[in-house]
């Protein structure tokens, strides 16, 4: 039987990551409605990073 220990190491890093980006978007939200969409965006955080870093690159 096969295991995939790599698995469980980018879980724990995207999970770090979603907590680390709910609490930075929800601490800069002004109103409740904000909060929401900022948790929104906190579970997308890697698309942001990505589309962020591939914008970098192909300037």
């Amino acid at each position: 039987m096969k295991h995939n220990i790599y698995k469980e190491g980018s879980s724990a890093v995207y999970g770090l990551g979603l907590i680390g980006a709910a609490v930075h978007f929800i601490s800069h939200a002004d109103t409740f409605w904000v909060g929401v969409l900022g948790f929104l965006k906190a579970l997308v955080w890697p698309a942001f990073l990505i589309y962020q870093a591939f914008e970098f690159l192909l300037k």
